[in-house]
């Protein structure tokens, strides 16, 4: 089995040069995703300068574990996103998720970009028990918001009776890594700079000194100068953080979004057996289907199955706050479980992985001038399960903000904005934020370092302290503190992805302490000897 997306093993690679001095731009993106090269590319076609950052590579992030439904069908459902946001705001919402496919589809035969895009239908069947009306208040919300929607008697599938289901035509699919790949190209040919290895660890506006004025932030504007590790920087007139989760905010962003993480499985079936199509039911937890043709590993060219006779459904779903579970043998099981009644599986799963998806408190991204901040430092996060239209609507509208051109989008993806309507989602998750520092004065996982396996981490009560302790597979003990040092929520194991993971605000840190994805911009505070014995 594979642990990595498929997207990984078969998508294209870029090498891009790590920062080795200081530089100017007009504009710094921090964030090489699908949001941050989105917007570098727009802002490009703007006669902008750009410098891309990334603290690891083109795509690396969450980008490439999506399963990259490009669908107009929001996640949260036409009906909550008529009551949070008002009729007119689930047109605006509908407009500006369609745009977004039409624009990747439109940047893909622009630039040339070989990123498997592919227009299909969309269904969305199962109402859940408790909201058996589910589908035709769907249908009558969608149809308000514009959206092109039909009701059919049943979702294609054959081998299982979905019973009635609604038609989104012409939504689309693509090769996340093959469009993020394209993306970057396209920005260097236009004249714009990425850098990889590049770690940004703050923000701060500068007093720009006369020989600062180049040409390319020659203006009256105040600069801002983003702080990069190992002592280097880069001054630019406008930032974008589009990091999925924002490094520079401690509180107003994150208090109005939470992080989940969901899980995807690939199972081989045979070809023609599955009609192309994207399929979601609308239960809880809800999953998501789509089907692709094998490709050959992109390390060796290995192949990952038959393309003659199989093909790949990707499944996905099974979603839990991150850091609050730690039962992903279980949750893979489920998926397994549900995709074997619907589809004609061969066999155990081909792959196996999982991502970070940000939820807001209303269904929609936050995007635009960051709240309470200097106002030329944007941000782009909040994906809400559509990272891939909720990115590409980042390009188009920050770059409207940047260059200052009215976009009909804005206020509706505000970062600033207040949904008095979505007042109660947004109470439960910070209660569910608040009820995680009680874990400080819960004993450790374990009662000593030695109840601890190779290849698997625990958290330990040091005395007053709590430990993160991970043993490499040499019997080696690395030893953390288990503070997040972001607001100071303590971290737990997660045994899947060999990660500490934070339970309030979703940043993530390697085995051994290592900063993953924020909102924490550092690593956990490393010890660097244990107390002996360490026990509760």
């Amino acid at each position: 089995m594979n642990y990595d997306s498929y997207w990984e093993m078969t998508g294209p690679t870029l090498t891009c040069p790590p920062l080795t001095a200081g530089t100017t731009a007009d504009v710094c993106v921090v964030g090489a995703g699908i949001a941050g090269m989105m917007t570098a590319y727009h802002l490009c076609r703007e006669g902008k300068s750009v410098i891309v950052i990334d603290k690891a590579g083109v795509g690396s992030g969450q980008t490439q574990n999506t399963t990259a439904h490009l669908t107009n069908a929001i996640d949260d459902r036409y009906v909550s996103i008529e009551a949070w946001h008002g009729s007119d705001g689930a047109k605006l919402a509908a407009q500006s998720h369609t745009a977004a496919i039409d624009r990747i589809e439109l940047i893909a035969m622009e630039e040339g970009i070989d990123c498997e895009f592919t227009r299909l239908d969309g269904y969305l069947f199962d109402s859940p028990k408790d909201s058996p009306n589910l589908l035709n208040d769907e249908l009558r919300a969608a149809h308000s918001a514009g959206v092109v929607v039909e009701p059919v008697l049943h979702a294609p599938l054959h081998h299982y009776f979905t019973g009635p289901a609604l038609k989104f035509p012409r939504q689309a699919q693509v090769h996340p890594l093959k469009l993020m790949i394209g993306l970057a190209a396209a920005v260097l040919r236009r004249g714009g700079r990425i850098f990889t290895q590049a770690h940004a660890e703050g923000i701060e506006s500068v007093v720009a000194e006369s020989k600062e004025r180049t040409a390319e932030v020659a203006d009256d504007q105040p600069l801002l100068r983003v702080k990069i590790r190992g002592e280097l920087s880069i001054t630019a007139k406008a930032v974008v953080v589009a990091t999925n989760s924002p490094f520079n905010d401690m509180f107003a962003i994150h208090t109005k979004q939470a992080p989940y993480l969901t899980y995807v499985c690939g199972f081989a079936v045979p070809r023609g057996s599955v009609d192309k199509a994207l399929y979601w039911d609308a239960t809880n937890p809800y999953h998501f289907v789509r089907l692709e043709d094998f490709g050959p590993m992109n390390v060796n060219g290995a192949v990952l199955g038959n393309p003659e006779t199989e093909q790949l459904l990707l499944v996905g779903g099974e979603d839990h706050k991150t850091g609050q579970a730690n039962d992903a043998e279980a949750r893979f099981s489920r998926l397994a479980t549900w995709t074997k009644i619907r589809f004609p599986i061969l066999g155990e799963p081909r792959f196996r992985w999982s991502g970070q998806v940000m939820e807001t408190n209303d269904g929609l991204a936050f995007i635009g001038r960051n709240p309470a901040d200097n106002p030329n430092i944007y941000v782009a996060t909040g994906d809400s399960g559509q990272g891939m239209t909720h990115g590409t609507i980042a390009g188009m509208l920050l770059s409207d903000l940047i260059v200052g051109r009215p976009n009909p989008w804005a206020s509706l993806y505000s970062p600033s904005r207040l949904t008095i309507m979505a007042a109660g989602r947004f109470l439960e998750e910070n209660l569910n934020v608040a009820q995680q520092f009680a874990a400080w004065i819960t004993p450790g996982d374990v009662s000593s370092v030695d109840l601890i396996p190779k290849g698997q981490g625990a958290i330990v009560r040091d005395g007053l302290s709590k430990l993160a302790v991970y043993r490499d597979p040499h019997g080696v003990l690395h030893a953390c503190s288990a503070v997040c040092p972001h607001l100071g929520c303590l971290v737990n194991w997660n045994s899947n992805d060999a990660t500490w993971d934070c339970p309030c605000h979703g940043s993530r840190f390697d085995s051994s302490g290592h900063v993953i994805c924020g909102p924490a911009h550092r690593d956990l505070a490393l010890i660097k000897s244990l107390a002996e014995p360490v026990v509760t």
